[in-house]
């Protein structure tokens, strides 16, 4: 045991350089030697454990933002004015970080999802909360006063309206992954009285900005990991953006094909082109001839919205002029030689 003069004796001496300080050598245990010097060494902190990989947060990310267009598209029509809703943040850390940041009071909502266990918490910021409440009854959000104060029964049940087209669009989101029904369980001004996880389990954190007008604020949705834990292994950027872009390009063809189904479009047949100069334009009269290359028994060219589609005869119908579709022009044949060329008897006619 040394007392403290000889203490003060080493320390001394230590920093007069009389004696060197003894260099420890860095050891890297891993299954594989490494020298130390050329090892990739990060920081690790075990308070905040990295559970969800980058590839499934980019995938949660781009499922939000799916929902984040339904849902300003939802909200749009049900307030009658432009309501824009992006993700501004996607992150994991633990819940009581997500806690702690919020406002007090603010309109903190406790989410079930029914194959889920536990439950989820949607953040609404009173700076967005207030200007939808001043619209739903008519206001105009000029001068608008944010009070801080818990919302009344009535503010409840007027924002539980736009909570309820929220958890629509996070179903239609979340059915690309897993099919789920969300439900508001319980409603809550305080998020600190709230405690749906211990304070160092680590939640993922969607941060949605919700903008209309001149007005902006912030939503976030917490989802604890132990919550979706059981779907992880579903939530890869791969699997996801395939099934997305199969369930998008259905979603989009029968929207297109049911637009186009509406859709007017106008005929025209060409009987025979020629060309002529501005000269003999200029002193045509009634009774002259334009003569042209093509035979008077060869067919017509029907032509759609300009486009050459089809061959037919030229005839009457019930007294009015018609067209007896032959066989379809093909995409790249030439008007001219498809007109030369004989039609194709073989197959029946259209009408």
């Amino acid at each position: 045991m040394l007392d403290q003069n000889e203490v003060d004796a080493l320390l001394a001496a230590v920093d007069s350089g009389e004696i060197e300080e003894e260099q420890t050598s860095t050891l890297v245990f891993s299954r594989h030697r490494r020298d130390p010097q050329h090892a990739e060494i990060k920081p690790y902190d075990f308070k905040r454990p990295e559970r969800v990989s980058k590839d499934q947060m980019m995938a949660l990310e781009t499922l939000h933002e799916a929902f984040a267009r339904n849902f300003g598209a939802s909200l749009s029509g049900f307030m009658r004015t432009i309501v824009e809703v992006r993700v501004a943040t996607c992150e994991q850390m633990t819940y009581g970080e997500f806690i702690g940041a919020l406002p007090n009071p603010t309109s903190f909502n406790l989410i079930q999802a029914d194959k889920l266990d536990g439950q989820m918490c949607l953040e609404i910021s009173p700076l967005i909360i207030y200007p939808i409440i001043d619209r739903l009854l008519g206001g105009t959000n000029q001068d608008l006063f944010i009070p801080q104060r818990p919302m009344t029964p009535i503010e409840q049940r007027l924002i539980s309206n736009v909570i309820t087209r929220g958890l629509v669009a996070l179903k239609e989101a979340w059915d690309s992954v897993t099919p789920l029904n969300f439900s508001v369980i319980a409603q809550e001004s305080n998020p600190q009285l709230v405690q749906i996880v211990p304070p160092n389990e680590v939640v993922m954190v969607i941060g949605l900005e919700v903008r209309m007008g001149s007005r902006a604020g912030t939503m976030n949705l917490c989802i604890p990991y132990n919550v979706i834990e059981p779907v992880m292994e579903q939530i890869s950027s791969q699997s996801w953006f395939a099934v997305s872009r199969n369930e998008n390009a259905k979603l989009s063809e029968s929207r297109i094909s049911k637009n186009l189904d509406q859709a007017g479009v106008g005929v025209s047949a060409v009987l025979a082109e020629t060309t002529i100069t501005f000269r003999d334009l200029a002193e045509m009269q009634p009774g002259d001839l334009i003569v042209t290359t093509q035979a008077s028994n060869l067919p017509a060219t029907v032509l759609v919205e300009g486009e050459a589609k089809y061959l037919a005869e030229v005839g009457q119908h019930r007294g009015n002029r018609a067209l007896r579709i032959l066989r379809p022009l093909p995409k790249g044949e030439r008007r001219d030689r498809a007109v030369a060329a004989p039609p194709d008897q073989d197959g029946p006619p259209g009408g």
